[in-house]
């Protein structure tokens, strides 16, 4: 039995829709902590409404860029999805502590947090060693 990490290196056009997940991803969430290093109206007053302090928001930013810049760089990717999954699973469970719908706000993280695994195992042999898909 093999692994898909143990065959051929993955084709181009499995590369380019690795690249574009993670984009989406990454810019999604650079858009996310900027806003909270910015401290932009919208972002404070959104933070705020699901009951946490002004004071966290540069905090909350600071911890999301640091995962992100760690899925960024290719010898740390690994951990910064971990880490990554971690902050977003923070993020669910706001939401579901305020009881908020499902697919819209509670999955929301789940559904990022899906983009950049896919994207990370789509284009790092060592995802596709740590999530085997056997055949």
């Amino acid at each position: 039995m093999h692994t898909l990490a143990q065959t051929a290196p993955p084709s181009k056009k499995i590369r380019w829709a690795g690249c574009i997940l993670s984009t989406l991803a990454i810019l999604f969430l650079l858009f996310d902590s900027s806003g909270k290093l910015l401290k932009l109206a919208p972002v404070v007053e959104g933070t705020v409404q699901l009951g946490y302090p002004e004071s966290a928001i540069l905090g909350i930013g600071l911890v999301e860029l640091v995962c992100l810049a760690l899925y960024v760089i290719p010898r740390t990717s690994i951990l910064g999805a971990v880490l990554l999954t971690g902050f977003l699973g923070g993020a669910v469970a706001t939401h579901v502590r305020l009881d908020n719908p499902l697919f819209s706000h509670i999955l929301f993280p789940v559904y990022i947090g899906a983009l950049l695994w896919a994207g990370l195992f789509l284009l790092d042999a060592r995802t596709r060693t740590l999530l085997p898909v056997r055949s």
